[in-house]
């Protein structure tokens, strides 16, 4: 079993910029790849971008340009930084974690919210 704890969400003016964290904890050994999702109000969950142990990052490509995510396996983290946030990045945004074996792990979510 792997835990995902998300933390960084909160209230962006649009233009502004975010950091979203996520810790992993359990058998973190058997994490292939950390990354994130979003979910929009009334829209499905939709993959953003994820890091693998090779250091090999995917990006969705509407948000290429303006996020980049890091990981470090070691500490067993991934962070996503989001500049010249929209109200169309306004979502809830879910950390995950596919581990060897290819199950798939989520965190509870944290909420953007871009709004003046």
């Amino acid at each position: 079993q792997v835990q995902l704890e998300e933390s960084g969400g909160g209230l962006v003016q649009p233009g502004g910029s975010l950091r979203l964290s996520c810790v992993a904890s359990g058998r973190t050994f058997q994490i292939w790849t950390m990354g994130w999702y979003r979910q929009a109000p009334e829209k499905q969950r939709v993959f953003v971008a994820r890091v693998n142990r090779d250091g090999i990052t995917t990006y969705d490509d509407s948000v290429k340009g303006r996020l980049t995510i890091s990981g470090d396996f070691a500490k067993n983290t991934v962070d996503l930084q989001i500049t010249t946030l929209k109200p169309e990045d306004t979502a809830v945004y879910y950390c995950h974690a596919y581990v060897y074996g290819g199950n798939d792990y989520w965190g509870q979510g944290t909420q953007v919210t871009v709004s003046s």
